[in-house]
């Protein structure tokens, strides 16, 4: 079973050509969470994966969250992560190994995907150029059969990159990016044509359209799903994503 997160389509991606690999069944941590779905029964001697974007080198909130409260009928018999990032990972994974070993279980492998950039946020963050953006995809795609093999082996190894400082990242950074997430600077310009789009991909449903204009509700996660896949470029995150490029992982 395959337990997956995705705001952009990066980890979506990654999580049904593992799904489809390794003939597992998809879980999407969203739906499931809104669903009120914790509880699951795995077969003996099944794996069990969680594939997901990094944010600010943590794994999201609302992954964390969803590993907190799941419960399991049978341990599993091997237990891994995917995660998809920019440029590294920082220690996201011993963020999850921490919420998993709180349940009595172990985290037996993580593996990093770096795939084009979505945040954009921040002034001096944008996404990747498209000669960039396609190189990462195309080495995502090369390093698919090489993770579904170590996942079939089960290999028990940490296959991504920390980048420089990353406990100063994920502990100190990290954890200030999480604790300030607002969805108060985003907003709609007069390109907008109330086409719901915003509302659609929305992995929370945080989104809802009032008198035509789309309505934030104060429960993002910064997925940038919004931003990048309005048709009218008209989402925006106050002055920080003013004349900036738009990215979603598109088969």
């Amino acid at each position: 079973m395959i337990f997956y997160y995705s705001g952009c389509g990066n980890s979506r991606h990654v999580a049904e050509q593992l799904a489809a690999r390794l003939e597992q069944k998809l879980v999407f941590i969203p739906q499931a969470a809104r669903q009120g779905e914790y509880d699951y029964a795995l077969a003996e001697g099944e794996s069990l994966g969680f594939v997901f974007p990094i944010y600010s080198w943590q794994p999201p909130r609302l992954v964390l969250d969803f590993v907190g409260r799941l419960r399991l009928a049978v341990t599993p018999a091997y237990i891994y992560m995917v995660c998809t990032y920019g440029d590294d990972a920082g220690m996201a994974d011993h963020m999850l190994a921490k919420t998993l070993a709180q349940k009595g279980l172990r985290l037996d492998a993580a593996f990093g995907v770096a795939m084009p950039n979505t945040y954009v946020n921040m002034s001096f963050m944008n996404i990747d150029s498209p000669e960039v953006t396609q190189r990462k995809l195309a080495r995502a795609e090369e390093m698919l059969p090489l993770l579904t093999r170590f996942i079939q082996e089960r290999r028990k190894v940490v296959e991504l990159k920390r980048g420089m400082f990353p406990r100063t990242k994920t502990y100190a950074i990290g954890a200030g990016f999480n604790r300030s997430l607002s969805d108060k600077a985003y907003c709609a310009t007069d390109a907008c044509v109330s086409c719901g789009r915003c509302a659609e991909v929305c992995p929370l449903q945080n989104i809802a359209l009032v008198d035509g204009k789309p309505r934030w509700h104060g429960h993002c996660t910064h997925c940038e799903a919004c931003y990048h896949y309005c048709p009218q470029h008209a989402i925006q995150y106050g002055r920080a994503t003013r004349g900036k490029g738009q990215y979603h992982y598109s088969d």
